[in-house]
């Protein structure tokens, strides 16, 4: 991710608003081979402007244990996430404050089994552990990658998964749901069927722009818009604004000589931002970096400034919810 450094540098913008106290509630943390996002490039990217007062951690198939019982093995990228948080509230390393809030997978298609697994979890960070990711992103079409968990179709509706989901609330952590735009549908019938779990919906419910899906995006934005509507009437869910940035979404600014400005992303995304924050209100809407995927495509300091002009229309306490006040009390950050 960190190859790209130079061409996002191409854009450089006045950092707007650099008071305005920010919660990052989504990005990840990874050293894969060719591929490192760890503490430091945290910290370059969250340094570079805004004012990020503390991070959120959620699931990538980060530093799995090698060794010990196949359904325990992502524990390990807890025990390393709450490592690289010990580091960050240390002071060390800023005020700042990464991964003080961590989302872990659990195979919640284990069944009532995975009540093992969860009780492993937040044993390993008993401070900060705070919910789980099963990602059911599954498509049809060959083009568009499954999701890093490999789901199969309908995963929400398998009997098993609900009852491992069904054990959430029982430890009261929330669900994380990363799928794609024609799936919200089975993610609002999981919401009705467990009101008692906190559902927060990641990247807009994934709307594809690749595959079959590419030069399809307006008839595909005026179907989501019906089932955003539709899941934001169950009031357990609620929603990241961002990580559409992404190649599956099909704006293709990866594959530009110059990455986007702010401006240029606000003209290309604005709607979706719109229409979630009208749907579910401030109070259920955070904006997310979605780091260092979306770096794919712009950076840090640019991303956000695009959240800014996107939210100039609302008032402080509107603004206050969006970006920092709504992830704070979603995920339990004191």
């Amino acid at each position: 991710m960190a190859t790209n450094e130079k061409w996002l540098a191409q854009v450089q913008e006045e950092i707007i608003d650099p008071g305005l106290p920010i919660i990052d509630p989504h990005h990840h943390l990874w050293d894969f081979p060719g591929s490192r996002y760890m503490l430091d490039e945290l910290n370059a990217d969250t340094g570079s402007g805004h004012n990020i007062r503390a991070t959120v951690f959620v699931e990538c198939t980060a530093m799995y244990r090698a060794e010990g019982p196949e359904h325990l093995k992502p524990v390990g990228e807890t025990e390393f996430v709450n490592g690289i948080a010990a580091q960050s509230a240390s002071g060390l390393y800023g005020e700042m404050r990464a991964c003080k809030g961590i989302v872990g997978f659990a195979d919640l298609a284990l069944g009532a089994a995975v009540e093992d697994v969860l009780e492993a979890h937040i044993s390993a960070a008993p401070d900060r552990f705070r919910g789980i990711r099963h990602a059911s992103a599954f498509d049809d079409s060959d083009a568009v990658r499954p999701a890093h968990t490999n789901p199969p179709k309908f995963l929400f509706g398998q009997a098993k998964f609900r009852e491992g989901f069904a054990k959430l609330s029982n430890y009261g952590l929330s669900f994380d749901a990363w799928l794609f735009h024609h799936q919200i549908p089975e993610l609002t019938a999981l919401a009705r069927a467990f009101p008692e779990t906190t559902i927060i919906l990641d990247h807009f419910g994934g709307p594809l722009g690749i595959g079959p899906h590419e030069g399809k995006r307006s008839e595909i934005f005026a179907q989501w818009m019906k089932d955003i509507v539709d899941l934001s009437e169950c009031p357990n869910v609620v929603a990241k604004i961002g990580g559409i940035n992404m190649a599956v979404n099909g704006f293709d600014w990866h594959k530009r000589d110059k990455p986007p400005s702010s401006d240029e992303l606000v003209a290309a995304t604005q709607d979706y931002y719109l229409h979630t924050i009208d749907a579910f209100g401030p109070d259920r809407c955070m904006f997310e970096s979605n780091f260092p995927v979306d770096k794919l495509s712009v950076s840090y300091p640019v991303l956000w400034n695009a959240f800014k002009k996107i939210a100039k229309d609302f008032n402080a306490d509107e603004k206050a919810a969006m970006f920092h006040d709504t992830a704070k009390r979603v995920y339990r950050l004191d």
